[in-house]
């Protein structure tokens, strides 16, 4: 039984490690793709505007249960946390998601962090080709300092821990 129960944590581990690397299109180190995206509608905003802050892109979708499970986090632990840091932005792209549906959503979960809408992947198809929830960590510099894929509290603390070490630089 525990050779049975190790074979399969490798397997996942392997799996999640690989999908990382096949379906991630922005790699850690590299310079983060540049994309417009509505803060409101008919509002836009380029990440290459926001050059000399931290961003956290977080891709997610209202139908996506680990997505669900992210979003208080982000909500309680980076956005209030930050929004009254200038040196700090948080994207968060519903993915497929228009803004009446992100509006409603955002209504019903009470959530006061901005959302945007991704109409037909144009941002997520920068990033990566499958899999939500994903973040991205943008440095000061424009580049990709830190990426995940999924949601756990571990992962989401060293997320978290990156933001306030380049934030602190």
């Amino acid at each position: 039984m525990k050779q049975l129960l190790l074979i399969f944590t490798l397997f996942f581990l392997t799996t999640v490690l690989y999908a990382q690397d096949e379906f991630t299109l922005a790699k850690q180190g590299e310079a983060a793709p540049d994309f417009t995206f509505e803060t409101a509608p008919g509002k836009t905003v380029k990440l290459s505007d926001l050059k000399g802050k931290v961003v956290w892109i977080n891709f997610f979708a209202t139908w996506c249960p680990p997505c669900r499970k992210e979003l208080p986090h982000l909500q309680t632990e980076v956005y209030d946390q930050y929004k009254n840091n200038d040196d700090f932005v948080l994207i968060i792209l519903g993915r497929e998601h228009s803004w009446d549906e992100l509006n409603k959503f955002k209504k019903e979960q009470n959530f006061t962090m901005p959302f945007s809408p991704d109409h037909g992947r144009k941002v997520f198809s920068l990033y990566a080709q499958q899999n939500i929830p994903r973040n991205f960590i943008v440095d000061k510099e424009g580049n990709i300092a830190y990426s995940s894929i999924g949601f756990n509290e571990e992962d989401f603390a060293k997320i978290k821990a990156t933001v306030a070490k380049l934030l602190a630089k």
